[in-house]
């Protein structure tokens, strides 16, 4: 790759770049000659733009959480409507079936990542913990409207549904949305009023 290049938005080029890598090869395959030559750029430029590779990482999560926030806005704008079984499980399949799972496992997989990632995110795992944290938010909108008993631990389902979220689809093929939607309604019946 030519140096002296012009990218636009090279960040977000390699962090498309290492999803890529890391959907289709695992986090063993997922290095900075990886993440560079499914860019189409050369090496420098990552190192360009960030210290070194666990870096990057802890900078992609990053950047993976704070969509994960937009999504909440989304979730919680869709309190009162609907169902909330609905609107939880629509929430887990979109969560669980982007690149959430592989994230998990990079993080699990790379020490230097996670202490990295302990320094902004100290408690739970990052992107679970505030998947979970999205959920309890979108309960307690549901709760404030009625939709949910008031004495509901929130806290509970939201680590609850998470969890057995990201087991559910951690398999191959990844679970449709009725099966998403069925463990939910399972999860919240006894917290949903009628």
């Amino acid at each position: 790759m030519p140096t002296g290049v012009f990218l636009r938005d090279a960040r977000e080029q390699l962090f498309d770049a290492a999803e890529r890598v890391l959907l289709r090869a695992g986090p063993s395959a997922l290095t900075s000659r990886a993440v560079t030559d499914e860019a189409g750029v050369a090496k420098g430029v990552l190192h360009r733009h960030f210290a070194d590779f666990d870096a990057f990482l802890a900078e992609l999560v990053r950047d993976r959480i704070a969509r994960l926030e937009r999504s909440a806005a989304t979730l919680r704008a869709a309190a009162g409507t609907g169902t909330v079984a609905s609107n939880l499980a629509t929430a887990l399949t979109d969560l669980f079936g982007s690149i959430a799972v592989a994230m998990i496992t990079l993080i699990t997989f790379r020490d230097g990542l996670r202490a990295r990632l302990r320094t902004t995110h100290p408690r739970g795992v990052p992107l679970l913990s505030e998947a979970a944290a999205m959920i309890a938010d979108y309960l307690a909108a549901e709760r404030d409207l009625g939709r949910l008993a008031p004495d509901a631990d929130l806290h509970t389902l939201g680590l609850t549904l998470i969890g057995s979220g990201h087991l559910l689809s951690a398999g191959d093929p990844p679970p449709d949305h009725a099966a998403v939607h069925h463990l939910v309604e399972s999860i919240i019946a006894g917290a949903v009023r009628r």
